[in-house]
C-alpha cells in the first residue's frame, strides 16, 4: 500500500531524471565501438573514475542502512562503516593497477589471458552473474521499498521506474552514461551527507563527544550502545562479516570493471585514492548521521524508522529541516528521497553493465563465437542481454520483492564475491603454478559453499517453527568458512590436476600487470 504522494519529492525526482536522461542522450552519441560501450573509450580520468567508483560503491544500503544500524545498535552498526572503507585498501594494494594492465573489459579477460580461454571465461562469468544477480535484485527491492516510503509511489511503480531508467542508461549510453550518472550521484550524496552532518553538529553544540554521549543517553541500552555486542553477540560472526566486506569488495565485478575505463595504470591508482578519500569521508559522515539520529530522534523515532532503521536518516533530515509538516522539513525529506533514488539508479546501472559483460563479452564472444564476431555484434548482444537481465530483475523484485530480505541478498553477494571471484583473480595474478582447473574448482567451491551456508544460516532457514540451521550452523555470514574454501578449491584444483598452467606464461602476465606493456588501450607512461 503506497503512502500519501509526496509531490515535492516527486518534482525533485523529475529534475534528477531529466539530468540523467540528458547524460544518456549525450553519451549515446559517443558510444559506437565495444571499447566505448564497455570502457567509455578508456577516456575517464583518475579523478572522474574515483567519483564514479564512489558513486557505484555507496549504495542506498550504505546511506540508509548503515545509518539505521548505528541508530539502532550503536557501535556494532559502526563496524559496517569501517568494513566498507577498509575494503578499498585491499583493492588499492592488490588489484587496481594490475587489473587495469592485465585485463580488457571484464574479470574473465584477466583469467583467460593465461588460462584456457573457454573454461576460464565460463567460470568467471558464472561468478560475475551470481554476484550481480543477488546484488541487483536486492537493489531493485530496496528501490521499491524506499521510494514507496519516501515518495508515496506504489512498490510496483517504484521498481518499474527504477528498472526502466536503469536500462536506458546501459542500453543507450553504455559505460559512458553509467559513469556520469555515478559521478552525479556521488556529488549529490556527498553534498547531502555533508549538509546533514554539519546540521547535526550544530544541533548538538558542535562537539562530537557530546554527540556520542547524547546518543548513549537516548538509547534504552545505555552504555552498551557504545560497546560491541549489542547486534553481533558472537565475535566469530563479527570477524566473518569483516572478511566478507573487506575481501568481497575486491571481487565485485561492477567495481572492478571501472578500472578498465581509465587510460593507464597511473590513472587507476589515482582513481582508487580518490575513491578511498570520498568513501572514507562519506562513512565518517554516515556515522555522525546514525548517532545523530539517535541523539535527536531518541526512542520516539524507532517506530517510524522501521524494524531495520532504514528511515532514520530521512527522518533526521526532516527533523533538522523544521519537523514534519513544515516547508523546511518537507524539502529536506524530498532532497534525501531524491538522493536515495539517484543512489539506487547509479548502482543498478553498474550492476547491469557488468552482468551484460559476462553474457555478451565473456560467454557470447569468448565462448560461443570464439572471437569471430564484429564489435557491432558484441554491442548488440550486450544490449539484448542488458534488457533481458533487467527485465528478469524487475519481475523477480515485483513478484517476490517485499518478501525478500534485502540485507541477506547484499550479504550473499559480498560472500560470493569474496569466496569465488577474489581467490581466483588474486591467484591468477600472483601464483605461477595456478591453472585452469584450479580457477574452475575455486569459483565453483566458493559459489556453492557461500550460497549453501547462507541458506542454512539461522537468519534465513525458512519456517516459523524452525529450530534453526539443519546442520547446526550459527553464523549469519559465511565468509570465515567459505573464503578459505574458495582458496582451498583453487589450490587443490591446481596441484591435483595435470593440465598445463596456461596458454601464456605467468611471466608474460606478470610483466604486463606490473608495467602495462601490451595492455589494451594503454597509454605510455
Amino acid at each position: 500500500m503506497a503512502a500519501d504522494l509526496n509531490e515535492l519529492a516527486l518534482s525533485i525526482f523529475a529534475v534528477v531524471l531529466g539530468i540523467t536522461l540528458w547524460i544518456t542522450f549525450w553519451a549515446s552519441r559517443r558510444t559506437s565501438s565495444a571499447a566505448d560501450f564497455w570502457a567509455a573509450g578508456r577516456g575517464i580520468s583518475g579523478v572522474q573514475n574515483g567519483f564514479a567508483i564512489a558513486g557505484d560503491y555507496m549504495s542506498a544500503a550504505s546511506f540508509l542502512g548503515i545509518a539505521g544500524l548505528i541508530f539502532l545498535f550503536g557501535f556494532d552498526g559502526f563496524l559496517y562503516s569501517v568494513g566498507f572503507l577498509v575494503a578499498f585498501l585491499t583493492v588499492l594494494f592488490l588489484l587496481a593497477e594490475r587489473m587495469r594492465n592485465a585485463g580488457k573489459y571484464t574479470i574473465a579477460d584477466v583469467l583467460s589471458f593465461r588460462l584456457k580461454q573457454e573454461p576460464a571465461r565460463v567460470a568467471a562469468a558464472s561468478g560475475t552473474l551470481a554476484v550481480a544477480a543477488f546484488y541487483l535484485i536486492a537493489q531493485m527491492v530496496g528501490a521499491g521499498v524506499l521510494i514507496q516510503a519516501l515518495v508515496g509511489l506504489s512498490f510496483t511503480t517504484s521498481v518499474l521506474i527504477t528498472g526502466i531508467f536503469m536500462l536506458c542508461y546501459v542500453v543507450f549510453g553504455g559505460m559512458l552514461a553509467t559513469t556520469w550518472v555515478q559521478i552525479v550521484k556521488a556529488v549529490m550524496l556527498m553534498g547531502a551527507a555533508t549538509a546533514l552532518t554539519i546540521m547535526v553538529l550544530v544541533k548538538i553544540g558542535g562537539n562530537p563527544i557530546d554527540l556520542f554521549n547524547k546518543a548513549r543517553d537516548e538509547s534504552p541500552s545505555g552504555d552498551a550502545y557504545l560497546a560491541p555486542g549489542l547486534f553481533y553477540t558472537n565475535p566469530i560472526d563479527t570477524v566473518s562479516l569483516g572478511l566478507g566486506l573487506v575481501l568481497g569488495t575486491a571481487g565485485l565485478p561492477h567495481i572492478l570493471m571501472r578500472f578498465f575505463t581509465v587510460p593507464n595504470a597511473k590513472a587507476a591508482r589515482s582513481s582508487v585514492v580518490w575513491a578511498v578519500f570520498l568513501i572514507g569521508a562519506f562513512y565518517v559522515m554516515t556515522t555522525a548521521l546514525g548517532f545523530g539520529a539517535r541523539a535527536i530522534l531518541g526512542t520516539g523515532g524507532e517506530a517510524a524508522a522501521g524494524a531495520g532503521g532504514n528511515l532514520a536518516a530521512p527522518l533526521l533530515a526532516e527533523e533538522l529541516g523544521g519537523g514534519p509538516g513544515t516547508l523546511g522539513g518537507d524539502l529536506m525529506l524530498a532532497v534525501i528521497a531524491a538522493v536515495a533514488f539517484a543512489t539506487i539508479l547509479a548502482v543498478v546501472a553498474g550492476l547491469v553493465i557488468s552482468a551484460s559483460g559476462a553474457v555478451a563479452h565473456d560467454l557470447w564472444s569468448g565462448v560461443i563465437r570464439r572471437g569471430r564476431e564484429s564489435e557491432h555484434e558484441e554491442v548488440l548482444v550486450a544490449r539484448i542481454a542488458a534488457i533481458s537481465i533487467g527485465a528478469i530483475a524487475i519481475a523477480v523484485a515485483i513478484i517476490g520483492g517485499q518478501g525478500l530480505n534485502v540485507s541477506f541478498m547484499v550479504g550473499l553477494a559480498f560472500a560470493v564475491a569474496a569466496s569465488a571471484n577474489f581467490p581466483a583473480l588474486l591467484l591468477a595474478l600472483t601464483w605461477k603454478r595456478f591453472n585452469t582447473t584450479g580457477a574452475i574448482t575455486g569459483v565453483a567451491v566458493g559459489v556453492i559453499s557461500s550460497i549453501f551456508l547462507v541458506i542454512v544460516s539461522p537468519k534465513v532457514w525458512p519456517g516459523p517453527d524452525s529450530e534453526g540451521s539443519p546442520i547446526g550452523w550459527t553464523l549469519a555470514n559465511p565468509g570465515i568458512v567459505s573464503i578459505p574454501l574458495g582458496f582451498l578449491g583453487c589450490y587443490l584444483g591446481t596441484v591435483l590436476s595435470r593440465s598445463s598452467a596456461a596458454e601464456r606464461s605467468f611471466h608474460e602476465l606478470n610483466v604486463r600487470a606490473e608495467t602495462g606493456i601490451g595492455a589494451e588501450g594503454a597509454v605510455a607512461h
